[in-house]
């Protein structure tokens, strides 16, 4: 039998599980029926496909893979103070229109606070995309959380609704050339701020917990586990954002 994890790079180092999967043609989507948004989100980032080709596209619209009864639409998002979050960034695949076009499916999105969006969740995928030029791979698993026991508040018309998530997870699985790895996971609030990266880092066996999610699966050993219980120094956002500068002059090491 052919394993999944066998047919995508996405999916090297693991896929978490949900309700319907979706594959797209440089990320995969864990979507959940119950949240009418992703569970998880999975890319690998690196130099060569997030070249900057075409404009952001813009194209917000729902999936119809998705069983409709358990779909986002457009009008569900209308007049709900909440943003359609990217989980994929629109400015990670702009190698292509149609792969720029596939980040602007609502599976891909979920309702986020303007100034998270808008602000740190968007800084920090450029700070992910500069990684990507200090490591020969960059894997991210995204998604959504929900605190238990707190209100949830929902958008959403007709039968269908969506909660709002509490918060955000993001961990971040980066490989240099002689197959050496940093794992990094952070958990955003659901709000604005201006605090730096460093002080959302979280373990990954934390982002496990809240989520209910076995992360990097196919990564076993003593060393991954206790790469999943201890914090991972910030790395050097400075320094990924001069060989990004490097890389894109054409001054490639």
């Amino acid at each position: 039998m052919i394993e999944i994890p066998s047919m995508r790079s996405e999916t090297r180092y693991g896929i978490p599980m949900a309700d319907q999967i979706l594959f797209n043609r440089e990320y995969i989507v864990g979507y959940s029926y119950l949240f009418r948004q992703p569970r998880w989100v999975m890319e690998v980032i690196d130099p060569d496909n997030k070249a900057v080709v075409v404009k952001r596209i813009d194209s917000f619209r729902p999936d119809f893979r998705v069983p409709e009864k358990f779909r986002a639409d457009l009008d569900d998002y209308k007049k709900s103070g909440f943003d359609r979050g990217h989980l994929v960034s629109s400015a990670d695949r702009r190698a292509t229109a149609i792969k720029n076009s596939e980040t602007f499916l609502l599976t891909n999105m979920s309702p986020q606070a303007p100034k998270l969006n808008q602000q740190i969740w968007r800084l920090h995928e450029d700070a992910v995309r500069n990684l990507s030029n200090l490591y020969v791979e960059v894997y991210v698993i995204a998604g959504p959380l929900f605190s238990i026991g707190k209100p949830i508040q929902e958008i959403g018309v007709g039968e269908v609704k969506i909660p709002v998530p509490h918060a955000y997870f993001k961990s971040v699985l980066a490989e240099d050339v002689k197959g050496r790895m940093k794992l990094w996971s952070f958990i955003f609030p659901n709000e604005g701020s201006r605090k730096p990266f460093a002080d959302f880092l979280v373990t990954t066996r934390e982002v496990e917990i809240r989520a209910g999610l076995s992360l990097w699966d196919r990564l076993r050993g003593a060393n991954i586990e206790g790469m999943k219980r201890r914090k991972t120094k910030m790395w050097d956002t400075a320094k990924a954002a001069r060989a990004a500068e490097k890389r894109a002059a054409g001054d490639i090491d």
